[in-house]
Parts: structure tokens; C-alpha cells; sequence
């Protein structure tokens, strides 16, 4: 243990001639104090800021995503292709609803299956009505648009029946043998 303090002692007997002992200059502490005063003053005018950049961002959201629920309504499509497409996204609606009310751990997978997929017919029916807003109302648009909302409300309807079909044979009781 002396061996190693003699060690540290050496060590700082080199570096004694090397430490920096120089007096602050007059007045060195007002001004560090001055500095610090007005960086705090800086912070004052920061919080008014921030608080009106997220009113700002708030109020924009809130706009763009007002303007988006107006894209969904047909202003230029007919009485009949308007009242079309309430009734199957009505039952539409209803199925994704019964879908969602059974989640479960076990339905998890199949659900977030089947959502993905609903996305893939929603950007599909988008590119329709696109052409319908471009090109008006044609047999052809119509019974694309009409056999999307069909496919959509067959695939939630098979959805469901699958999982239905899984949660009874979850529910019948296991194979005894003797």
C-alpha cells in the first residue's frame, strides 16, 4: 500500500508547477450572474410561443380532418348511387363492429388479418369513386362500386363465421380414451 501512494505522491509533485491558479478578473461574478438573469428572460418568451404553435397545429388538424369526411359524400353522384352506398356501408359498419366485439387473444391474429385486408377493398373503392367523380356515372363504375361493397360485407360475414367456427370446437370438451 506505501508503494502506491508513493506512486500518487510522484504523481502529483510533476504536475504541481502545471495547475492553473490565476485570479478572476474584477467583476468576473456580477457578469456570470448578469448572464444567467437573462437566459431565464429568454424562457419566459418561449412557454406563449409553444403554447400558440400546438393551438396553431390543433386547429390545422382539425381542419384537414374535416375536409377528409367530406371526400366520402357523393355531391355528385345520383340519388340512387348515394342511397346505394349508405346501405351497404351501414351494413358494413355493423359487421366490422360484430368483428371487433370479438376480439380475443385467441381471434387477435385473424382480426388484424381480416382489418388489413378491409383496407386493401377501402383503397380500391377509393380508385372507384375517383372515377366516378372523373368520368361520371357509367353501368360499369356502378357495378364496380356495388361488387366492391358486396366483396366487403362477404369477407367480414366469412370472417366472422370462421371465427365462430373456432370458438366452438374451442368450446367442445377434449377426447377422453380409455
Amino acid at each position: 500500500m506505501k508503494k502506491e501512494n508513493d506512486k500518487i505522491d510522484n504523481v502529483f509533485q510533476k504536475v504541481n508547477q502545471n495547475w492553473d491558479v490565476e485570479d478572476l478578473q474584477d467583476g468576473h461574478n456580477k457578469r456570470f450572474l448578469n448572464k444567467l438573469k437573462t437566459k431565464k428572460r429568454s424562457k419566459k418568451y418561449f412557454l406563449p410561443l409553444a403554447i400558440a404553435a400546438s393551438i396553431a397545429l390543433l386547429l390545422g388538424i382539425s381542419f384537414f380532418h374535416k375536409s377528409e369526411e367530406k371526400v366520402n359524400e357523393f355531391q355528385f353522384a345520383s340519388k340512387e348511387t348515394r342511397q346505394t352506398d349508405s346501405i351497404f356501408t351501414v351494413v358494413i359498419k355493423k359487421e366490422l363492429e360484430k368483428l371487433n366485439e370479438k376480439k380475443s387473444p385467441e381471434n387477435k391474429k385473424i382480426i388484424n388479418d381480416a382489418l388489413k385486408q378491409m383496407k386493401i377493398l377501402d383503397q380500391d373503392y377509393e380508385k372507384i369513386i375517383i372515377e366516378l367523380e372523373t368520368n361520371g356515372e357509367s353501368k360499369q363504375i356502378i357495378y364496380a362500386m356495388i361488387s366492391n361493397l358486396q366483396t366487403r360485407i362477404s369477407f367480414l360475414q366469412t370472417v366472422m363465421q370462421h371465427i365462430e367456427e373456432n370458438e366452438q370446437l374451442k368450446q367442445l370438451p377434449d377426447e377422453k380414451t380409455m
